[in-house]
């Protein structure tokens, strides 16, 4: 049973398959309302822009595709054989483009009404449980894939989420990470400039100011802080950011980007630097590839969504040769990674972790 006492929070006992209070040096949870989280389908329209979010699945699993190895598989079912966690389902969408591309789909989220669509209609192709992202109903090494698609700014404890991944997560299974920044220039949800650079006090006056809102729930990080949320847990990360943008239609991501005609031919200016840097000596195309590249990498901090995959192992992406090919998050492999094969940091050690393919089993 749980003590009561809160003299000794260290000594608790730790539930069967749940992370402990202080492992892996994860922060106390931060008290915040999830109130407006149990009905978000029904306050943020765009869950329900079924268009759009079957768009951002298929971007979603191209990239997949493309550190798994089988971007060159003929025919939809590059994910066959994979058992694949969808945290923040929604209503649904993007675990049934999932599920086409040939995986075993299980969809969880605390949003009842979106989970009520989700069922109603894509229950014979994926399972879908109503849980805190937090407390996942899945034992040790379940699955295979976790996605984590523009979840993390939602939750009361972004730490004790990616822990929970990484807990249900297989020894060779990989984390896909839809991460908005903290810096980029306007903020996704209230289209407000600058809006999440500011603290809550002040984005709470900026949303009643501009007549957008009461209260700024969103809390997001700076690609620093997000690469410091994996090192904790363990997980080593390959960035696909500049990958997408410089080959959108390798990834189906054209609509997603924005008209910035430099991303198609770079300025005189950049052209003229990149015939200073290391490679200066590639053909004319070479030179310009380089040079959006560079443009691309070096806009980073400021780009408003990253596209990041990790690993709680040595991994490496396995798929065809691009432009612009992922790079390494970490400069350096995280510790958990660099003590061996075992497992990381906020990995339960107690329980079972079945290899690629086994079947989910679990509650719910």
């Amino acid at each position: 049973m749980r003590e009561t006492t809160r003299t000794a929070p260290s000594r608790q006992p730790k539930l069967p398959g749940r992370p402990g209070p202080r492992r892996a040096g994860l922060r106390p949870r931060p008290t915040r309302s999830r109130g407006r989280q149990l009905c978000y389908s029904e306050t943020e329209p765009r869950t329900l822009d079924e268009f759009t979010r079957r768009r951002k699945a298929r971007k979603l699993i191209a990239v997949l595709a493309h550190f798994l190895g089988r971007d060159g598989r003929d025919g939809p079912r590059v994910l066959a054989g994979l058992r694949v966690l969808d945290v923040g389902c929604s209503a649904g969408f993007i675990a049934d483009e999932l599920a086409a591309a040939g995986a075993e789909v299980t969809g969880v989220d605390i949003d009842v009404a979106g989970l009520r669509r989700a069922r109603a209609r894509f229950a014979r192709r994926a399972r879908f449980v109503q849980a805190d992202g937090l407390a996942l109903p899945l034992p040790d090494g379940a699955v295979d894939v976790v996605i984590l698609n523009h979840i993390y700014e939602h939750v009361v404890d972004a730490d004790e989420l990616v822990a929970e991944a990484c807990r249900v997560l297989a020894p060779d299974g990989i984390v896909y990470l839809g991460l908005g920044n903290r810096l980029g220039v306007v903020e996704p949800h209230h289209r407000l400039p600058m809006l999440s650079w500011l603290p809550p006090v002040l984005a709470d006056a900026y949303l009643r100011v501009t007549g957008r809102g009461e209260h700024y729930y969103e809390r997001y990080r700076t690609r620093r802080g997000l690469r410091r949320m994996l090192t904790r847990v363990g997980l080593r990360a390959w960035d696909y950011t500049a990958a997408v943008m410089l080959a959108p239609e390798t990834f189906h991501a054209e609509a997603d980007l924005p008209r910035l005609p430099w991303l198609g031919t770079p300025p005189p200016w950049l052209a003229g630097l990149a015939a200073r840097l290391p490679g200066a000596g590639r053909p004319p195309g070479r030179r310009s590839v380089a040079a959006r590249a560079w443009l691309a990498r070096a806009a980073l901090p400021f780009a408003p969504t990253y596209l990041w995959v990790a690993t709680p192992g040595p991994r490496r992406p396995g798929g065809r040769t691009l432009p612009a090919g992922p790079r390494p998050v970490h400069a350096r492999p995280p510790a958990a990674v660099l003590a061996g094969p075992g497992v990381p940091a906020a990995r339960n050690q107690g329980g079972t972790r079945p290899g690629l393919g086994r079947p989910i089993r679990g509650g719910g």
